[in-house]
């Protein structure tokens, strides 16, 4: 047993309180200080570990190498910015590289690693999307929705698939996204031309989330919400934030995070190998990638995911936005789990869940993060 004494802890239902946090592999107590003290600084804050639904890469890394290596240097890096959990995105890409990483993400999950952030499974992003959305996405790899593609893709991964990302006008799109549905996964509109009749359609067939909301996809128009309308509109969704500032600007951030029902913004960083790397050139599906001021772009300009770290988002949420802090982290936490159906584990500070922290300063800088009660970064 490990114990947090007397610091102070986002604890689900309270807010900020002072008290011990007593685990293991789980949280036993907040209450009992039994356990081996673990030493903190007075400014320290024990927040849940973060939760990054979408993220391509880092450290160099990326989904798409098709490796064990590169998935155990991703998880490495975002435990460096209090990540705990994680889905491997994919991207757009041939079947054979796409079925290689899923191959991969198989094999690292039954190895248990026990180091860096945990894998919680795939983010599909792609490559049942629109042509006239693709952003970096490598456009002669889009396809039609295809049902026995999904379902063997599946089956490469050891159904580790749990969010899809696909344009719901796309001809075929409504009867996929039933059937990923009826097998547990969650449906995202993104990469999309979907009018507000055809989001509202995806919902009814199951549809759950907007992937990077702004990006991507149709915009606002007063005769014709499109995609962005719908996310504003529809309480019942999910909608997904780069909070980094480049791929949306503040008052955008602003707007959404007011339109939307407490609960309903996720943070996401979509980050690329890039990230912690330094500016220079990078790559994305076999493009170049050109990072300069925190900004990752292709050579056409057109950007390229980003280099955000989610502390960082959780902070531009404070701070540029004005998003109270325990619920800036829970759009980093709490509200990623529950749209993912882990809640009853992960994404909050209770007696019972997994022991997974990230502990900050008051800047929202990371001092230690933990993962089912081991450190797995200490700065």
């Amino acid at each position: 047993m490990k114990t947090f004494r007397k610091t102070q802890v986002y604890a689900e239902g309270k807010g900020i309180v002072r008290t011990d946090v007593a685990f293991d592999t789980h949280i036993r107590s907040l209450e009992n200080s039994a356990g081996d003290a673990i030493d903190l600084p007075g400014n320290a804050m024990v927040l849940p570990a973060f939760i990054d639904q979408h993220v391509h890469g880092a450290g160099g890394a990326d989904t798409m190498d098709g490796t064990v290596a590169a998935l155990s240097v991703m998880a490495d890096a975002l435990a460096k910015e209090g990540t705990a959990r994680f889905l491997a995105t994919t991207m757009t890409q041939s079947d054979q590289n796409t079925r290689r990483a899923l191959r991969a993400v198989k094999a690292y999950r039954e190895s248990e690693r026990a180091e860096g952030a945990g894998l919680l499974g795939v983010h599909l992003e792609g490559p049942f999307i629109s042509p006239k959305h693709i952003g970096a996405q490598p456009a002669e790899y889009v396809i039609l929705p295809d049902t026995a593609l999904f379902d063997a893709w599946q089956n490469e991964s050891g159904n580790a698939v749990r969010l899809v990302t696909l344009a719901p006008e796309q001809e075929g799109a409504l009867a996929l996204i039933r059937h990923i549905v009826q097998c547990g996964v969650r449906v995202s509109a993104g990469h999309t031309d979907a009018d507000y009749e055809q989001i509202c359609a995806a919902v009814q067939q199951g549809a759950t989330c907007v992937t990077h909301t702004y990006n991507a996809q149709k915009g606002l128009h007063h005769r014709e919400i499109g995609t962005v309308g719908a996310a504003l509109y529809c309480n019942d969704l999910y909608t997904e934030l780069i909070a980094d500032t480049v791929h949306v600007s503040v008052p955008a951030m602003q707007l959404l995070y007011k339109n939307k029902p407490r609960g309903k913004v996720i943070l996401i960083t979509d980050a690329i190998r890039a990230k912690g790397a330094g500016e220079g050139e990078s790559e994305l599906g076999g493009q170049p990638v050109f990072v300069r001021g925190g900004e990752a772009r292709l050579l056409n300009g057109a950007l390229a995911g980003s280099v955000l770290a989610m502390n960082v988002a959780v902070r531009n949420m404070i701070e540029k936005t004005g998003v109270p802090l325990c619920e800036a982290v829970d759009c980093a936490t709490a509200d990623p789990a529950k749209h993912l159906g882990v809640f009853n584990e992960y994404g909050s500070i209770r007696e019972g869940k997994r022991a997974d922290f990230a502990v900050v300063d008051e800047h929202m800088r990371v001092i230690m993060t933990v993962r089912d009660g081991e450190i797995v970064y200490k700065a």
